[in-house]
Formats: C-alpha cells, sequence, structure tokens
C-alpha cells in the first residue's frame, strides 16, 4: 500500500479546518505536497485544525471562504493553481441536516457544484493562457462524500460502488445527490474515453463511514460529546446504543483517498471512478460496544443508555451501515491497518493525552500508520 506523487504537487483541499479535513492537511505536508486549504473557520472550539495551527505543527496556506461563495472560491482556485482538488468541505452532522437542510443542501449540493465549475473555470483559464500540463493528468479531482449516500436497506450486506444512491434524511439524501453530480459531471465533461484525445482530466468519488480519532470535537457525535462530557465531569446521554456502525479510525479512509489521489496524478484512468472504505468485520459494532471499550481505557468517560421512551422520540437514524470494500482491496491495494482494539486505543490515547496534558499525538501517529502501512515506503 504506497503513496506516492506527492511531494511538490500543488493541493486545493476544501474542508481543510473539519476534522477529517485537518488531518488530511497535516498528512499531505507530511508528504511534502504544497497546500492551499479552503473552508469556512473551524467548526468547533477547541478544533484540531486549530490547536495544529497554534502550536506551528500545520503550516499549509489557509483561506476562510464559503464553498457556496463562487467567486471567492474561483478566486482561491485560481490562485493555487493545483494539480489536485480534494474536495471534503460539507455539512457533516445527520441530526444538523433535519434542523437545517437548506444549509445542508446548500452546502453538500450545491456548494460540490460550485467546486466543480470553479475546476472548469481554471481548466478554461489555463487554455486560454496557452498552458499545458506538465504531467500525465492537468487535473486530478477527488471528490469525497459518505457511506450514508446509498439507499440503505438496513441489510446485513455492504453495500458495493454499484449499488443505488439515496438517503433517508437530509444529510444521506445530500450525499446521494453529490454522488449523481459527480457522475454527471465525469460524464457530461470529463469522460474517460476521452481522457487523452480531448481533456486530461480524472475524477473520482470516494466514501466511507464512521470515523474516530482525536481531535474531533463536533456536535452530535458520539466520541466528542463523551469527550465533552468528560472534560465537564458530566455523564453523557446516548441516543442509540444498538445502532451497529463501521467504526474506523480517521487515518484508515483518508489513506485510501491518498491512493485514489495518487492514481490520478499518474494518469491512471480505471482509478477514475467510485470506491468504499470500510474497517474490518469486526470493527462493524453496536454504539454499546465502542461505550465498553472507550470506558475500560479511560476511566474518567461515563454515560447514561437512553429509556425506551427516549428512543421513539429522536429522529430517525440508521440502525445498520456497511461498506463493500472489495473494489478498494483488490484494484488499490488497500487494507485496514489498524484493529477494533488499536483503533479505541489510539482515539481515547490522543484525547487523553490532550486532556491531561495538552500534548498533541497527530503526528506521531500519522508516522507510525504510515509505518505500518504494508507495501513500499511513502515517497
Amino acid at each position: 500500500m504506497s503513496l506516492e506523487n506527492f511531494r511538490g504537487k500543488r493541493i486545493f483541499l476544501t474542508g481543510h479546518t473539519g476534522f477529517k479535513g485537518s488531518w488530511m492537511a497535516l498528512w499531505l505536508q507530511h508528504l511534502d505536497a504544497k497546500v492551499t486549504g479552503y473552508a469556512l473557520a473551524a467548526p468547533s472550539k477547541p478544533s484540531h485544525f486549530e490547536l495544529l495551527r497554534e502550536r506551528g505543527i500545520l503550516k499549509i496556506e489557509s483561506v476562510i471562504g464559503d464553498i457556496c461563495d463562487y467567486e471567492s472560491l474561483r478566486n482561491a482556485l485560481f490562485e493555487a493553481d493545483p494539480d489536485l482538488i480534494i474536495h471534503m468541505a460539507a455539512q457533516p452532522i445527520v441530526l444538523r441536516s433535519y434542523r437545517n437542510p437548506i444549509e445542508t443542501y446548500e452546502t453538500n449540493v450545491m456548494g460540490t457544484l460550485k467546486v466543480f465549475e470553479a475546476a472548469r473555470a481554471l481548466i478554461a483559464k489555463r487554455k486560454v493562457e496557452g498552458r499545458k500540463a506538465s504531467g500525465p493528468t492537468e487535473l486530478a479531482i477527488l471528490n469525497i462524500t459518505s457511506d450514508k449516500c446509498y439507499e440503505n436497506k438496513e441489510t446485513l450486506v455492504g453495500y458495493k460502488e454499484t449499488d443505488p444512491m439515496g438517503g433517508y434524511d437530509p444529510y444521506s439524501s445530500s450525499k446521494g445527490c453529490a454522488e449523481i453530480l459527480f457522475s454527471s459531471y465525469q460524464r457530461s465533461y470529463f469522460p474517460l474515453e476521452k481522457f487523452g484525445i480531448e481533456h486530461r482530466v480524472l475524477m473520482a468519488s470516494v466514501r466511507a463511514g464512521n470515523v474516530i480519532g482525536g481531535g474531533d470535537w463536533a456536535e452530535d457525535r458520539l466520541i466528542p460529546d463523551l469527550i465533552r462530557g468528560t472534560a465537564r465531569g458530566e455523564v453523557t446521554e446516548i441516543r442509540n446504543p444498538t445502532a451497529i456502525r463501521p467504526w474506523q479510525h480517521v487515518l484508515e479512509p483518508l489513506s485510501g483517498y491518498l491512493m485514489v489521489a495518487s492514481r490520478l496524478l499518474r494518469g491512471e484512468v480505471k482509478s477514475a471512478t467510485g470506491f468504499n472504505f470500510g474497517p474490518r468485520e469486526e470493527s462493524c459494532v453496536p454504539v454499546g460496544k465502542i461505550l465498553d471499550a472507550l470506558q475500560a481505557k479511560w476511566s474518567g468517560i461515563k454515560f447514561r443508555l437512553p429509556s425506551d421512551l427516549d428512543l421513539k422520540s429522536k429522529p430517525h437514524e440508521a440502525h445498520f451501515l456497511k461498506l463493500d470494500s472489495t473494489k478498494a482491496r483488490t484494484e488499490l491495494g488497500w487494507s485496514p491497518v489498524l484493529n477494533f482494539a488499536e483503533t479505541i486505543e489510539w482515539t481515547a490515547n490522543w484525547y487523553k493525552a490532550h486532556q491531561e496534558g495538552g500534548a498533541m499525538l497527530s503526528e506521531k501517529q500519522i508516522a507510525e500508520f504510515q509505518s505500518r502501512m504494508p507495501g513500499a515506503p511513502l515517497t
């Protein structure tokens, strides 16, 4: 499992101030890429992004802006003049999507549309200027959505890349819409059969499930809620302890995203498609098991399970959702690095180190994760 082609590459990363985005920004910096981030201000206090910046760990170019502001987005993209766009900016919270459906669809659908349109404007600008690509791909675009983009029938079978898009709640359906939008843009403007003939643009869309890890303080998420409660000495109320999720450390899907991006930069047309990144089977467990495992690693964590009446009053959330990652394993050589116990341990250790002494384990964990990835050394 190797990553290549990032040293010196210009990368435009949307959503870099968020949880997954800040980890991606730090990893790209570690790979010697030249990163420009574009996003709203950090969505929480504290935030992984702000802590990394305050301590001088993360030194990328950061532009604060809204992907729904097309002129601002386009200007920032023109200034960055990237080889690769990684689109991670999103409204990522299911419960918030119930409260703010307009914001959710505007960000996740129209925002994605504007990223793609800004990319087309950049390509047109380069053509007018008579600039030619130095590598096999003029521009690579990696679109990040979610496992919730699939029409979830609550079956025990993992969803494959060929399964239909859908979504019950506004968040999930917005991600299904974003996938349909991606497919339309690829077929309409950058068809694979015309790569190298009429254009040199490759696009891919990647999906992952519930990611956990240090530095997440987002609202209405299990582990951030527990961490906030622990810091205040409170007992955290759990929404749905029987819901089963494919839990994985944040670095797991990011490694897959980077593998796809590397292949796009190399001009590999077969990688310009959709990919799922899910954990090992052992990591598809109920919320209750996560709670017990975390409490075993950190006794300060306290929680209360809901009553039957509490459960009936909550908005709908999927009970079971799993991805089939066979395609990523066979075509990319990707596989999870951490087992379930290690995923919990890495997450608990990060928060404990930060809360008890202010330490940041992010760089150390990236370096250790890289050292355990099978395949050639990262370059």
